[in-house]
This record gives structure tokens, sequence and C-alpha cells, in this order.
């Protein structure tokens, strides 16, 4: 069953830019994970400094998978050097 991750982030100012080449890096990685669909990024619009990935999967345990792999573990650490709040995560589905 396929599964959509909401991933939502609070930036600091001046960081957007880095962030944003964070975030490209971070997908090509995920490509050659099993079950990665794709995924967007959205810049909220009524309130500054608020990201909304959101990513696709085949299956949650691809999700998973990903999620406590080192590489995105990596990933995460260096985006959490650049945001002022917790990351927060959301997994729907149809």
């Amino acid at each position: 069953m396929a599964v959509t991750v909401l991933i939502k982030r609070k930036f600091v100012p001046g960081n957007e830019s880095l962030l944003e080449e964070l975030y490209r890096e971070m997908r090509s990685a995920a490509l050659n994970q099993e079950g990665y669909i794709g995924a967007e990024t959205l810049k909220r619009v009524d309130i500054k400094g608020e990201l909304l990935v959101i990513s696709k999967w085949q299956h949650i345990d691809d999700w998973s998978k990903w999620l406590v792999s080192k590489e995105r573990r990596t990933y995460q650490e260096r985006i959490d050097s650049l945001t002022s709040a917790e990351t927060k995560f959301e997994i729907y589905t149809h």
C-alpha cells in the first residue's frame, strides 16, 4: 500500500538556499532506495520560514528503511543545523 509522508520543517532565515540544496541531494540519494516514488517541497505562504516536503513511497516499510538509514540520518543532521524546530513526520495512505 502506497504512503505519502508529510515532512514539516521550520528554517532559520537565511538558510533557505542551503536547505534547498540539501533537499536536492537527499532526493538524488532516495532515488536509489527501494520503493521511492518521488517528492516535492512547498513553501508556506502565510508563515515565512516553514517548508513542507511531500514524499511518496510504494510501501511504509520502504519509507521506514529510508528513515533509519545512515545516509538519510546524515542528511537529517545537516538539515537540523539549519532549522529552528524539530522535524515533524506524518504518514498517510489512501
